[in-house]
């Protein structure tokens, strides 16, 4: 209850500019719990989907993708030339939240932002795979004078490519891909993006724009009277909260404090499934699993790693979170067709693995081999997991499979989100929970991660061949090849476990049914830019 009292003086703190408690009556305030407080809310340092909720709200692409279809943002029309290696956005007239003018020339400099090695991103990886000239190179080089992006006048971006490619456009939706304001970021220190959680120094051109912020508490968003398309945003306001315990979350949902939440409580997925019209579940291009830390030497048999992963039954794990996730037992998950329209998920296959416990024996014999028979002279390890009742549910569950059909034993650790970002990229723990949601629609989109040098290879895994396969994929010219070198790539992940493939996402909104023209990608940002509320 404590709790509860303490998010109603949140909400209050961060309306008080309107007027005390009340709410917006003019066009309503949107109340939604955002989860974790967000690491960062600069799109070119951004890595986490809560950040990307975020930032969905209050930058605008290139392209929105809505469902996916994707659809003009700040580009209004877009043309492909005949050989496939020329993109040329047409830009319309669009002002930022400052009042001044947004041209191809922001585009140009926040995309080479986040190229620059100077500028540290831990997402500079994906430009390898937008195949625009020079791109990948430069983020080691710094010579962004050899990049294919070019501002040819205030309204003209054109993008030159090194094969045709066709998630092209459908990646310019992703949050890494907004516009940046020089003078904004350049206000402060701007490469820790502190500048875009500040109110006083953020500009932004999405339909909202930032205007409080307390760490670890919420934020409020309030329309962008210079949006383009402002005419149709129906909020005043979006008052948005960090609760990262699904049941405190619900439990003001259920009081009426708030109008959209990302989770629930596991315990109540089956009732409301059953029951709630406004609970959504949605397939995610998604993949739930744990790194192994490949440098220490209690996983330095792939025996000992295979066995682990035979060890837990997904479907229990599965059928307990009750949401529909799928089984995994590849990392790439359903919905991703290949170049002969086949299902990528599908054609890849089991890689020798169970979705159930029908391999358990195997399990055993392959950690006797390793020479821990009955899981005796195993050494005790920790599981890690960031704050959250599904994670701990998860985690406890696999805790007592390894027990149960190994004889090995582990101890839970949580920590909270920020933390936890930072412990697993230090690499400083034993097996940690991950998890993946592509960028765009292609399997490289998840299995790029694990090459050698991606700042999200968490395992730190390092397989020459993998390497490989991934850059012969990024490279080929026609997409039989690019799908056959990826499907050589999945192959070899699998059989060298560096991860543990636990199940495929899921989606899951609880929103009040007042929450009237909501949108959603088929990445999972929400997107609240034709949102109105009912009476």
């Amino acid at each position: 209850m404590k709790r509860l009292i303490s998010i109603v003086v949140i909400l209050c703190m961060l309306t008080v500019v309107v007027s005390g408690c009340a709410t917006d009556t003019a066009e309503g305030t949107l109340n939604w719990n955002i989860g974790a407080d967000p690491k960062t809310l600069d799109p070119t340092l951004n890595g986490a989907s809560d950040g990307g909720d975020v930032i969905n709200q209050t930058f605008e692409a290139l392209v929105r993708e809505q469902s996916g279809v994707i659809i003009p943002g700040i580009a209004k029309t877009w043309e492909t030339s005949e050989d496939g290696l020329t993109v040329t956005f047409n830009l319309r007239k669009s002002k930022w939240s400052d009042g001044s003018d947004l041209t191809a020339h922001d585009f140009e400099y926040g995309f080479k932002r986040g190229i620059d090695p100077a500028t540290a991103s831990e997402y500079a990886w994906i430009w390898e795979y937008t195949n625009i000239v020079g791109a990948a190179a430069a983020t080691e080089s710094g010579d962004l004078d050899s990049v294919g992006i070019t501002a040819t006048d205030d309204y003209t971006l054109e993008i030159t490519l090194i094969s045709p490619t066709d998630y092209f456009v459908s990646l310019m939706a992703f949050y890494h891909f907004m516009p940046i304001k020089q003078s904004s970021v350049e206000a402060v220190d701007g490469e820790d993006g502190a500048w875009a959680k500040d109110p006083e120094l953020v500009v932004s051109n999405g339909p909202f724009v930032l205007t409080a912020y307390t760490i670890g508490e919420g934020l409020r968003l309030e329309k962008n009277q210079n949006y383009w398309n402002k005419k149709n945003v129906g909020l005043a306001a979006i008052d948005a909260v960090f609760i990262d315990e699904a049941s405190t979350a619900y439990t003001a949902y259920q009081a009426g404090e708030l109008d959209v939440l990302p989770s629930v409580p596991p315990a109540e997925v089956p009732r409301l499934i059953a029951e709630d019209p406004n609970f959504y579940v949605f397939a995610l291009l998604g993949t739930y699993y744990y790194n192994f830390n490949m440098d220490l030497e209690i996983w330095s048999d792939v025996r000992v790693r295979k066995a682990l992963t035979l060890a837990i039954d997904r479907d229990l794990i599965c059928e307990t979170l009750g949401s529909g996730q799928v089984p995994a037992l590849g990392m790439v998950p359903p919905g991703m067709p290949d170049s002969d329209g086949n299902d990528f998920f599908e054609t890849g296959g089991t890689y020798g693995l169970a979705i159930d416990d029908s391999m358990v024996a195997e399990a055993q014999a392959l950690l006797a081999e390793a020479g821990y028979a009955n899981g005796e002279g195993f050494p005790e390890f920790v599981l890690l997991y960031n704050t959250s009742e599904g994670h701990k549910m998860v985690a406890e569950m696999v805790q007592e499979m390894f027990k149960t059909n190994l004889g090995i034993s582990c101890t839970l650790e949580n920590q909270e989100w920020a933390v936890f970002q930072d412990t697993r990229k230090e690499g400083d723990y034993e097996l940690a929970r991950g998890g993946w949601l592509t960028d765009f629609l292609d399997p490289s989109g998840l299995l790029a991660i694990f090459q050698e040098g991606n700042a999200y290879n968490d395992p730190n895994y390092m397989s020459a061949d993998y390497n490989a396969h991934m850059v012969a994929a990024q490279t080929a010219t026609d997409s039989a090849t690019h799908f056959a070198e990826l499907y050589k790539a999945q192959e070899i992940l699998m059989t060298d476990l560096p991860m543990m493939p636990v199940y495929h996402y899921t989606d899951t909104y609880l929103i009040s049914e007042k929450v009237i023209g909501w949108e959603r990608s088929m990445l999972g940002s929400l997107d609240f830019s034709g949102v109105s509320l009912a009476d």
